[in-house]
């Protein structure tokens, strides 16, 4: 913790995450604000919109010229089999899918019998997935993803050579929150630097003052600091791997809790 960040804590009472509120009623977002007596609220400052099947089409892409699909996220299978449905396409049953983690290989079963299918399942990141397309060389992939995408698989699949095509099926973009203007929260969590992006699209005058940031993984943090805006509360730590986590660990500090 540097210097800087030393002298900004102060007592937290409100937090505000930039994510749908959890349907869990066991979510530890929740624990936090019965613990610590304090209002968590919760607004996604990203959305997800669906490209048109005219701009789909003009990629130029034949979904069944491909062996295997990748998906890194419950965002991509949803937007990839409604495309599907409205080309009037049906997955074939020897199709091949590559899923980041088991949450999202499960999430199959909304579209497709998962038990009779190809399924190979990374334990949850890029580099983990990574690893077991390296052992599936002579697949054609078709990677379906947002217009904001991360460069690890891609550029992967492109330095070895891997046949592959990437489709840009969803765009996600800023959410309308000018609403928000004259409210303060203490802390302001942000998982992506899309959020970051949003606050700074909706509030180009945004002020940091004593609004404390917290942000999950290194590119959101790097983000935050590429905003000129100070990172008080960084996630994940070794002894906190969740954000609520390192939230917790500030909040014990800031409000003087042993």
């Amino acid at each position: 913790m540097t210097d800087q960040v030393k002298e900004r804590i102060r007592p937290v009472k409100s937090i505000l995450v930039s994510q749908p509120k959890p349907s869990n009623d066991n979510s530890p977002y929740f624990m936090l604000a019965e613990k610590y007596n304090i209002k968590v609220d919760f607004r996604p400052f990203i959305q997800v919109d669906p490209v048109s099947i005219k701009e789909f089409r003009q990629q130029k892409i034949d979904i069944l010229n491909h062996t295997a699909i990748i998906f890194t996220s419950r965002n991509a299978v949803d937007h990839f089999f409604s495309i599907c449905g409205e080309l009037k396409i049906e997955m074939p049953a020897d199709m091949k899918y590559f899923c980041i983690s088991e949450q999202t290989a499960n999430y199959l079963q909304k579209y497709i019998v998962i038990r009779k299918r190809k399924i190979f399942t990374g334990h949850r990141t890029a580099g983990d997935l990574i690893e077991i397309l390296k052992k599936h060389k002579n697949e054609k992939y078709l990677f379906p993803c947002s217009d904001i995408r991360k460069d690890d698989i891609p550029v992967f699949l492109g330095e070895n050579d891997f046949k592959f095509s990437e489709a840009v099926i969803y765009r996600t973009v800023a959410s309308d929150l000018s609403d928000l203007e004259d409210v303060y929260y203490d802390i302001l969590a942000f998982f992506s630097p899309s959020g970051i992006n949003s606050l700074l699209v909706n509030f180009p005058d945004f002020k940091q003052n004593n609004t404390r940031i917290a942000a999950f993984g290194p590119t959101t943090a790097k983000a935050v600091r590429e905003a000129n805006m100070i990172l008080d509360i960084e996630a994940p730590l070794p002894n906190a791997p969740s954000m609520t986590g390192a939230i917790e660990l500030y909040i014990k500090k800031a409000n003087g809790i042993k």
